[in-house]
């Protein structure tokens, strides 16, 4: 039985929330707390024609001592950083829901209009989409909000509202996530340096990027085969990254010859890191021992795991575009 979606949504924001007003009590008291939801609640009734409490909103805020000004406001944020990360995680939910529903694909829907309606022939879409070459530009800006610390907990408390759909015990990790997240400062004492910056940019490409992109692939590859009977060329490569990382001198004097190429030579690393993980992976995969005669004459009779053996032989003898 399908779960209620938007009932889901309010829980999970309800959730975050008491935990957050818990934190905010143990460290500030029930009147500091008393004194935050009573301004939630008349911000919250103003938006209501019906009931405009506008004077007595402003009497509340005015009514604050200096010294909770900032603690309020603190918490009104992390409030609505809470709630964005159950919306994200909502909309996944509801994605992965349509799925089990067998409703109809968007990328399929749209290649399939290409094809009908739009009198574009299975070849003509598929050769364009092989051509395909779509630059994920990577920069960095010292003007980031978020430390990187606090971007990490957020993204821990959606794995936790992930295993929480599968009826994980995760409430006391949610309130550990939560109350660390109310007493790590987010304001940045030292700003980042070009490198720090670059380091940042190469955490979104392993923690996020470098996974997604090949799953975008296989699934374009897969719905280009359903719906049309072509597949993308071995070689294509329809999403690339590029980068500004280290190499923007648009007005900072700190990026400098020397620190674009530390950030070059932290890249290469990186990719060459990334690679390796992948060609490990990728060995323990393929540990098979049978194999064709033809493939023991490319790897030899003494290889052990002869389809691993040539599989990684292949990738690291492979250069993708771009990589010297």
């Amino acid at each position: 039985m399908s779960i209620n979606l938007h009932e889901a949504l309010r829980d999970d924001v309800r959730m975050l929330g008491d935990s957050l007003g818990r934190t905010i009590e143990q460290d500030l008291g029930e009147g500091f707390l008393a004194r935050v939801e009573q301004i939630r609640h008349l911000a919250k009734e103003g938006r209501s024609a019906e009931k405009p409490v506008h004077d007595e909103l402003l009497a509340a805020i005015e009514g604050l001592h200096k010294d909770e000004v900032l603690p309020l406001a603190r918490a009104f944020t992390q409030f609505l950083n809470l709630a964005n990360i159950a919306e994200e995680h909502h909309r996944v939910r509801r994605q992965l829901d349509a799925d089990e529903q067998n409703e109809p694909d968007d990328l399929a829907e749209l290649i399939q209009q290409l094809h009908s309606n739009c009198g574009k022939s299975a070849q003509q879409i598929a050769e364009t989409l092989s051509q395909l070459q779509i630059d994920l530009v990577l920069t960095a800006h010292p003007t980031e909000v978020n430390r990187r610390t606090l971007i990490q907990k957020y993204d821990a408390i959606t794995d936790c509202l992930k295993r929480l759909d599968r009826n994980e015990p995760v409430n006391e990790r949610l309130d550990q996530l939560i109350a660390q997240i109310w007493h790590t400062d987010e304001i940045r004492r030292q700003r980042p340096t070009p490198v720090d910056e670059a380091k940042w940019g190469f955490a979104v490409i392993e923690n996020s990027l470098w996974k997604a992109i090949p799953r975008f692939c296989k699934r374009l590859d897969q719905t280009l085969q359903t719906t049309l009977g072509h597949r993308l060329p071995l070689d294509s490569s329809p999403v690339r990254f590029s980068s500004w990382m280290g190499g923007d001198r648009d007005g900072n004097p700190n990026v400098t010859a020397r620190i674009t190429t530390e950030v070059l030579q932290l890249s290469r690393w990186m990719a060459a890191d990334l690679f390796a993980q992948d060609i490990d992976e990728l060995r323990k995969e393929l540990s098979m021992h049978r194999a064709t005669p033809e493939l023991r004459e490319q790897v030899g009779e003494q290889a052990a795991e002869p389809i691993g053996c040539f599989w990684v032989g292949c990738v690291i003898d492979w250069k993708p575009h771009g990589v010297v």
